[in-house]
């Protein structure tokens, strides 16, 4: 696959999470410890992120989709502190 189409692949999935999740950007770069500059970059196809990351950021979101969804609490705020 080639760069560019690797990016816009990134772009919508990233974009698509974010939707999912009913946020905007500055939301979800403070639920997500993304720095928003970054996001946005992301988001506009300027930067590419490592495919791990965007990995992680799905799992991240599905994950606390279960929770919500199955009323589990585990204590912790986002920066992961009781």
């Amino acid at each position: 696959m080639e760069k560019k189409e690797q990016i816009e692949k990134q772009m919508n999935k990233l974009k698509q999470i974010r939707e999912d999740l009913g946020m905007n950007r500055t939301e979800f770069s403070g639920y997500m410890g993304i720095p928003l500059r970054t996001l946005e970059e992301w988001e506009a196809g300027r930067r590419q992120m490592p495919d791990y990351v965007l990995r992680l950021i799905a799992y991240y979101a599905k994950m606390q989709q279960l929770l919500v969804e199955k009323k589990i609490d585990l204590g912790e705020d986002a920066d992961g502190k009781k």
